[in-house]
């Protein structure tokens, strides 16, 4: 195991001996400045993957609002401002909407099969009128409305009880294991009751599903050093994640093909997919790795970043319990104390649409816009950039820009009492769903998930 260490440094010696002189001759002023880096690995020895957007942040306080990075042969260029947003999501839409073939996204959503992580073709484009019309419309989530009512009451009432017999409720773990069952009977009309081998073991697989989404692959940015991620063992967590994914996914959907399925199962997610597929009523084939991508693309993109918005909102009003008592008053006046709030009631009550806004604002869940590939020569900001740059949009730092927002560290509802600027991909200070043709196409599953 010794000589491992002991070869890699030789290689980067050798490396640093002959390349960096022809490093400096070839170095252009064309791309955003930004930090010097080492010949052929870049700035990946300064790349601090924990927290990425606040390392990009303060790149941003020293090179700008857009600077560039090399992480081996791959170059990114990444944005920190509302106005740059605008211009890579909207004014520049089609240059910069794809996606780069990143080794884990693509394995374990088939090849881009799904919806997230396709580059953008005709296929794509097809795929999202599917889930627009078919999956996530206003129609299609209010049809879903009493399995969340239904879940809500079970989770208060589960609250109630504790309370009476003075036990402690750990409030991050109520709202993650609403916001999975809600999402496991929309998608696949299944309940894992808390505490079952099943639930145990669905959590455990999407732990493991956005460890290896956001793993670090050699491959990625060197792919004659691909044999590392082997050695490293990573190849093989990745495959057996997608194995454990893929009989999951199997078993969901002999269940759905079951003629004996339960009613619950009937139009959910995969039962109407299936049936799309069944009847070929939409403009591209529907095949079993799409279904499986899509539902990939629900469970991670659904549970987690749902239940931490709400995890963030309560814990925001818990520290400042007079702003709490002004947005129970106004739902307990508008809706009653029986009843929950539904999608559209939020323009209605001005105090909980802006705990919404001000929460993805402080906590915005996607601190980091999935990334996206131009596909064409480029101009932004007077930069050339060129076909296969990745580029990153950082939300969290557009959410802190002092020249957007005043005390940018505060929670503060009347920032958003008197302002048109909402969450739904029109105004770039606000990107908690993206924007343009690669925004969430579930964003009104998303609000209504809150």
């Amino acid at each position: 195991m010794m000589f491992f260490p002991l070869f890699v440094a030789l290689l980067i010696i050798i490396i640093l001996r002959f390349l960096l002189p022809k490093a400096k001759r070839n170095r252009k002023s064309i791309l955003p400045p930004g930090p010097l880096g080492l010949p052929f690995i870049g700035n990946l020895h300064q790349f601090d993957s924990l927290t990425p957007h606040i390392y990009f942040w303060k790149l941003s306080k020293k090179y700008g609002k857009i600077f560039s990075l090399k992480h081996g042969s791959t170059t990114m260029i990444v944005v920190s401002s509302a106005n740059l947003a605008k211009e890579v999501t909207q004014i520049q839409d089609l240059t910069f909407c794809s996606r780069p073939s990143i080794l884990g996204q693509q394995k374990l959503s088939y090849n881009g099969q799904d919806i997230g992580m396709s580059p953008y073709n005709d296929y794509w484009r097809e795929l999202q009128k599917i889930c627009v019309v078919h999956l996530f419309s206003p129609k299609k989530v209010q049809y879903f409305s009493p399995i969340r009512k239904d879940e809500v009451s079970r989770m208060i009432k589960k609250i109630s009880q504790q309370a009476t017999t003075s036990q402690i409720t750990d409030l991050s773990s109520t709202v993650i294991s609403l916001t999975t069952t809600i999402i496991c009977r929309i998608a696949f009309g299944v309940r894992y009751d808390e505490e079952t081998h099943e639930r145990r073991k669905l959590d455990e697989l999407l732990k493991v599903t956005e460890e290896m989404l956001a793993c670090f692959f050699v491959s990625d940015y060197f792919p004659l050093l691909g044999w590392m991620d082997k050695f490293s063992g990573k190849i093989n967590k990745l495959e057996k994640n997608f194995k454990n994914l893929d009989e999951f996914y199997e078993g969901l959907i002999e269940q759905h093909l079951n003629p004996n399925r339960p009613k619950s199962m009937e139009g959910d997610i995969i039962d109407v997919l299936l049936q799309l597929m069944k009847e070929k009523s939409t403009s591209i084939d529907l095949t079993i790795d799409n279904i499986k991508g899509i539902i990939m693309n629900m469970l991670v993109g659904g549970v987690n970043t749902s239940a931490a918005t709400v995890i963030w909102a309560m814990t925001a009003l818990i520290a400042k319990p007079n702003v709490m008592k002004k947005v129970q008053a106004e739902i307990r006046a508008f809706v009653g104390k029986e009843s929950i709030v539904n999608e559209e009631d939020i323009q209605n009550l001005p105090y909980f649409k802006a705990v919404i806004k001000e929460t993805f604002r402080l906590y915005p869940t996607t601190t980091l816009l999935l990334p996206r590939e131009t596909m064409q020569n480029s101009i932004l900001e007077g930069y050339e950039i060129k076909p296969k740059t990745i580029i990153y949009v950082n939300v969290w730092a557009i959410a802190r820009d002092p020249e957007i927002w005043e005390n940018l560290e505060e929670f503060i509802l009347e920032r958003f009492l008197n302002s048109n600027i909402d969450f739904k991909g029109q105004h770039f200070e606000l990107l908690s769903f993206g924007a343009g043709r690669r925004g969430c196409p579930a964003i009104a599953l998303g609000v209504w998930l809150l």
